[in-house]
């Protein structure tokens, strides 16, 4: 594997069990088995680009997930089924549904970062939209859709979005 996806899927894994303020760099470095060196070689800007990146590569793994199983069933409560039954299913097996949540990460950050704030925006947005755009299809009202993906938002990725999105305040 690549130094820096080896990086980028260990730092993932740290921060999704530890917050991002429970993880050091000496940590991920020592985990990895880097120098700190390659570490700032492939994230000069430190800790912060490191975690903007490894949720961006969860934004990827999530939302491509999301929209196959909204794009695979014809309906909002169909996809939504399927969904909540995968999360359930990777729970049951491996005791977690860790690699579908980034909230875990940014918890206890009373202050974000704009750069972090705004990766983190266009997640949560990303995931609406796709719920949005499905709700809408199926016929609802846009009204109706924006609380219906607000439920199903808080739902799946707790209430942290809400912070992120002034559409929903």
């Amino acid at each position: 594997m690549e130094t820096k996806s080896l990086i980028i899927d260990i730092a993932t894994k740290l921060f999704q069990q530890k917050g991002y303020k429970g993880v050091g760099l000496n940590e991920i470095i020592k985990s990895c088995n880097i120098s700190k060196g390659s570490l700032y070689h492939h994230f000069p800007n430190g800790k912060e680009e490191l975690l903007i990146t490894c949720i961006q590569s969860l934004n990827d793994r999530i939302t491509s997930d999301i929209e196959e199983i909204f794009n695979r069933y014809p309906s909002t409560k169909e996809a939504t089924t399927a969904m909540i039954s995968k999360l359930v299913f990777n729970f049951e097996t491996e005791r977690t549904i860790s690699e579908y949540t980034f909230s875990s990460i940014i918890s206890g950050l009373a202050s974000l970062s704009d750069p972090v704030r705004n990766v983190c925006a266009k997640l949560y947005q990303t995931i609406e939209d796709i719920y949005f755009h499905k709700l809408v299809a199926d016929g609802y009202r846009e009204d109706t859709a924006y609380s219906i993906v607000l439920m199903m938002t808080a739902a799946t990725r707790g209430w942290g979005h809400a912070l992120f999105n002034p559409k929903y305040k």
